[in-house]
């Protein structure tokens, strides 16, 4: 009996606990209603006030009830202050319209303004009334346009009488009066500073951002007032835009092992930032790689190598033109032991005029002797293939350039110590005091059946389809696609080569005797390299003459390849030497090779017989074969 009882009671309270649950969910669901109900109402509303006010509020303008303008505009700034920062949608609403309503006010002066800068625009009753009236939307404007005037006419923008036009217009602004009056005092001081403050600004437009500091900090030295403020807002200002990116080629110039300018570079940003610990860690890296540089004055050595002979298992034939890949290191070596050091072609030129060539002083290390060393000519066409020369170049992983080649049993090669271009590399890396701020070599290539091994245009796929019938190797087929894909892999190559201290010359496109060639076969070959090559490598300043025939530089032909931009010439001779002309600078190069080093002195550069067969004494490696005579070649 209790048992049903309480059974009872039990459903009974089960019950009344739903009962409770459904009425408060009921509850929970009404005010939810209500809550969107009344936001919906209210955002009709803001809305339909925002249809009416802003259309009101130009009526208001235009009929010049400023008074009633102000008002509405006071309104809506009320409400946005007034508004509980929780309502975000209400801030927005009011803030938007508040936005419209200020940017009515500037269109209309910006108007007005325009007209009184450009036609001396003489300010009417209705202008004045609109900028008086309205001043707690146009006081600041104005007093920030005068400003702005002032900082035109201090860079040369506007001329004195208009900007003396211009503020006896707006003077007449009541609140603008004080702002307007002191400017108008440093008018005459303002003038004083333009020129010194326009030639900091030409500095800070040519990213001369060291420069344009130094003189912004000068201007500040010396002035007072407008000019000091625009000065130090200005200095502010360009340490913000030129730190990041001025570090980061800094930076990039430690990577490359260009020392020098990285040092000069970042001893002036550390004046500009001199408690960046960053800056001060690349300046100690830079100096520690730095020393006392002299000028020299004496002959400048050239020395030229052909490609190495890479794959020396399958090489044959007359090899004594080319050298291995451990001569040229030991040539390397010995360079280095003798205190030279590589020193970029281009320096002793300053080309920036195209009608003249200025002669510039030879920097080098105190001690040390510059030497020039090009490597002739790359272009690994098929006919050198017996040589056992590589057959292309290429980055590998770590983005450095190797040589690729076939070797005996038919496996494809990829090293760096296949070319002269890694070995030179690496030597560098090794000995960075070897490189005078980064410079490497000259490659100097021609355009007749490859760039680097790949054919970059269909002419010169007819080419090397020629020359491999002419060995008994079957021609390849290169399409449209093949040709695009072989040219942007060539431009890659030259910008990291570039980028790594290596300057380009051409040896005319197809490799000719320029000395004993017509006008119009030098003009048809420069056409052919100015529209195949030059838009992979960029401009090129150095020809370097096949076999040492160049054209005197009063030549016709010579006055022609100098238009085109061609201001450096190699020619070839046994000595050093070089010589200014009429906008062009000569050198002669040595070639260097197996031969050449049986019948030319190279003495002051390095041990014949230590680069030839690794010791004193004369004992051939396997493949250097040196004739007792021979031609310098």
């Amino acid at each position: 009996m209790n048992f049903g009882q309480n059974s009872i009671f039990d459903s009974y309270e089960r019950k009344a606990k739903k009962d409770w649950g459904n009425l408060i969910a009921a509850i929970l669901c009404l005010v939810v209603v209500a809550m969107l109900t009344a936001t919906v109402v209210w955002l009709n509303i803001v809305h339909k006030e925002e249809e009416t006010i802003i259309p009101e509020f130009i009526l208001a303008l235009d009929e010049g009830r400023y008074d009633d303008a102000l008002e509405m505009y006071r309104h809506t700034h009320d409400m946005v202050v007034a508004a509980d920062p929780e309502s975000i949608a209400e801030v927005e609403e009011q803030t938007e319209i508040m936005g419209e309503m200020e940017s009515i006010v500037n269109e209309r002066l910006i108007s007005i303004e325009n007209l009184v800068r450009t036609e001396r625009y003489v300010l009417s009753n209705k202008d004045l009334q609109f900028m008086n009236e309205m001043e707690e939307l146009t006081s600041s404007q104005i007093s920030s346009w005068l400003r702005e005037i002032c900082e035109d006419f201090m860079l040369g923008k506007i001329q004195k009488p208009d900007v003396i036009f211009i503020f006896d217009q707006m003077i007449q602004i009541g609140n603008v009066s004080a702002s307007a009056t002191p400017l108008l005092q440093e008018i005459e001081v303002i003038e004083m500073a333009a020129g010194d403050v326009q030639s900091a600004e030409k500095d800070y437009i040519n990213l001369d951002y060291i420069s344009s500091v130094q003189k912004y900090t000068a201007i500040t030295n010396n002035y007072e007032g407008f000019v000091y403020d625009f000065s130090q807002d200005r200095i502010t200002e360009i340490k913000e835009v030129m730190y990041e990116p001025m570090l980061s080629a800094g930076e990039h110039m430690l990577d490359t092992n260009k020392y020098y300018s990285a040092e000069e570079l970042l001893s002036d940003m550390a004046v500009i930032f001199p408690d960046d610990s960053r800056i001060n860690n690349d300046l100690y890296e830079a100096t520690s790689h730095t020393t006392a540089v002299t000028t020299y004055r004496g002959t400048v050595q050239v020395i030229a190598v052909r490609p190495l002979i890479a794959a020396d298992d399958r090489a044959s034939g007359d090899l004594g033109l080319y050298l291995t890949p451990s001569q040229f290191s030991r040539i390397l070596e010995e360079l280095y032991n003798n205190n030279y050091v590589l020193v970029d072609a281009e320096t002793m030129a300053d080309q920036k005029e195209p009608n003249f060539i200025t002669e510039v002083d030879l920097t080098v290390p105190e001690g040390k002797k510059p030497v020039i060393i090009v490597i002739e000519p790359l272009d690994y066409s098929v006919l050198n293939y017996m040589t056992g020369s590589c057959s292309r170049l290429i980055l590998n992983e770590q983005g450095q350039i190797c040589g690729e080649y076939t070797d005996a049993k038919g496996q494809i090669v990829v090293s760096r110590h296949a070319e002269s271009i890694g070995i030179l590399d690496e030597f560098v890396e090794n000995h960075p005091d070897f490189s005078f701020n980064g410079a490497k070599g000259v490659i100097s290539i021609c355009g007749n059946e490859s760039f680097f091994g790949y054919v970059v245009s269909q002419e010169q796929a007819e080419t090397r389809a020629t020359n491999c019938e002419s060995i008994g190797r079957t021609a390849p087929k290169f399409t449209d696609a093949d040709i695009e894909t072989n040219r942007a892999t060539v431009k890659t190559i030259t910008e990291s080569l570039q980028d790594n201290g290596w300057r380009f010359a051409t040896s005319t496109y197809g490799n000719i005797n320029a000395y004993d060639s017509d006008m119009e076969t030098i003009v048809n070959d420069t056409s052919k390299w100015m529209s195949q090559i030059e838009p992979l490598i960029g401009d090129v300043h150095i020809i370097n003459y096949p076999g040492g025939h160049y054209i005197y530089g009063t030549d016709e032909r010579a006055e022609y390849l100098k238009n085109n931009g061609f201001r450096i010439f190699l020619g070839m001779g046994t000595q050093p030497y070089h010589i200014y002309g009429n906008n062009y600078l000569y050198y002669d190069r040595m070639i260097v090779s197996q031969t050449s080093m049986g019948n030319t002195d190279f003495s002051e550069l390095f041990n014949v017989n230590y680069v030839l067969y690794g010791a004193q004494d004369p004992e051939p490696e396997d493949n250097a074969d040196v004739p007792e005579d021979g031609n310098n070649n």
